[in-house]
């Protein structure tokens, strides 16, 4: 499984995923678990998705789907099965690096994203309060995530 943080620290509450994945790495995980902090590197999120052979990719990253800042969610995308979106390595969003895979010839397996809704994504260096205040706790709702996926033998 790989649990992968992405986000941009420079734009505030975009660097959730960031923090939240640098928090999680420093805790004991299982061997099979990989963390990694991706930041804006989307392609290599993509070429590391190809190689590692994974079952399960948990993107963890800032979701703004028009709810309180600090909410956290579970989402599993829809997947575009004809890989028709182009990647554009310029603006690497979830949804971009999994066509990215698709279009290097890879296939993505299960993905989910933990994300977080976020106050403000203006540039400015570090989260604000609402995002802040939710950062361990989702840490300890990746952490149910991982254990429920793992469970599931995928």
């Amino acid at each position: 499984m790989l649990v992968a943080g992405v986000g941009n620290i420079f734009l505030g509450d975009d660097g959730f995923g960031v923090e939240v994945v640098r928090r999680l790495a420093a805790q004991s995980l299982p061997a099979d678990v990989e963390v990694h902090d991706f930041g804006i590197r989307g392609l290599h999120l993509a070429y590391q998705m190809l190689d590692g052979g994974y079952g399960t990719t948990v993107l963890v990253d800032a979701t703004p789907r028009g709810g309180t800042p600090g909410s956290l969610y579970l989402i599993e995308p829809e997947l575009d099965p004809a890989g028709k979106s182009p990647p554009d390595a310029h603006s690497m969003d979830p949804a971009a690096v999994l066509a990215a895979v698709k279009a290097l010839g890879g296939t993505a397996g299960r993905v989910l994203i933990v994300g977080c809704e976020p106050a403000s994504l203006e540039e400015r260096i570090g989260l604000s309060a609402a995002v802040e205040n939710v950062v361990d706790d989702a840490v300890k709702f990746l952490r149910e995530v991982i254990e429920r996926e793992r469970a599931r033998g995928d």
